[in-house]
């Protein structure tokens, strides 16, 4: 992360901005600090990677996750692609282009004056989406990635992954989905996938989703919901183990926003939603 890059966080606590107090190399953050303007609050950055969250309000199924993820992340992405079309009946790759499609990126287009458009992807894990964001963008189309996280082992495979396949303009940091370091209407894209059923407040991270993206964007959501069509006891009991952490697995639709439009509700696969909607602009939500 940059120096620039300061300017476009704010205080998860306050949403003010934040200032950088520390060692910055070429202009990238190496070992300090983001002190907030408003509620003075400090927020430590090391070994580059900010860590814009508060380890007590890691709490419930959030820490359970993190635990889990923490403990294997090598491991993740191999099982997810060995797995997949054993369970789902599609491969790994068809699963993402389903959802991906959805992000509607080919319709991204530079900010005006030219600054390139902003996706975010809450809870980015070892980022296996990158490289299908990459193909689906426009020919020659310059975009910020920003991947926010809260498994340290995650993010150290992601940052793997950048520097082994060579992904350019993507910002790392570690961040709760249920107050997200951005101020409001930052992003041109919001995703989240395979991580709403296991927060502890699935409504206030949309809610933030939601917060953080402009007007019309399209955000995106996928998680496990077992396909109604699904009968066979075998079918269940696998669902059930992949949910063990919940008794809720399922698309928290009735958890959007209540100004929410363009609501689409699919099943991906025998345990996956998709769940799409936008946010109108304010006057129109009024």
């Amino acid at each position: 992360m940059t120096l620039a890059d300061v300017a476009l966080l704010a205080c998860p606590a306050c949403r003010g901005a934040l200032a950088w107090e520390g060692r910055a190399r070429e202009g990238r953050l190496e070992e300090g600090g983001l002190r907030c303007g408003g509620c003075r609050a400090s927020w430590p950055v090391v070994e580059g990677l900010p860590r814009l969250f508060r380890e007590r309000e890691v709490r419930g199924k959030d820490r359970l996750m993190r635990v889990i993820y923490d403990g294997l992340p090598s491991l993740h992405d191999p099982l997810t692609a060995l797995l997949t079309p054993v369970l789902q009946g599609l491969s790994e790759a068809e699963l993402r282009e389903r959802y991906v499609s959805r992000l509607e990126l080919g319709a991204l287009s530079p900010r005006p004056g030219g600054a390139p458009p902003r996706i975010l992807e809450v809870g980015i894990g070892a980022g296996a989406n990158l490289p299908l964001l990459a193909r689906e963008l426009p020919p020659g189309l310059e975009v910020e990635v920003w991947g926010v996280d809260l498994s340290e082992g995650m993010l150290g495979c992601c940052r793997e992954r950048l520097s082994r396949e060579g992904h350019r303009g993507v910002r790392l940091l570690m961040g709760d989905a249920h107050a997200l370091p951005f101020p409001d209407q930052s992003f041109d894209r919001v995703f989240e996938i395979g991580g709403i059923n296991g927060y502890r407040e699935p409504g206030r991270a949309l809610a933030e989703m939601a917060r953080v993206a402009r007007p019309g964007t399209p955000l995106v959501v996928v998680d496990e919901q077992l396909d109604p069509r699904a009968r066979t006891l075998g079918e269940r009991l696998v669902f059930r183990l992949l949910t063990f952490y919940t008794r809720e697995a399922h698309s928290p639709r009735a958890l959007l926003p209540p100004e929410a439009v363009d609501i689409t509700e699919e099943q991906l696969s025998r345990f996956y939603f998709c769940l799409s909607f936008r946010m109108p602009p304010v006057s129109a939500a009024r």
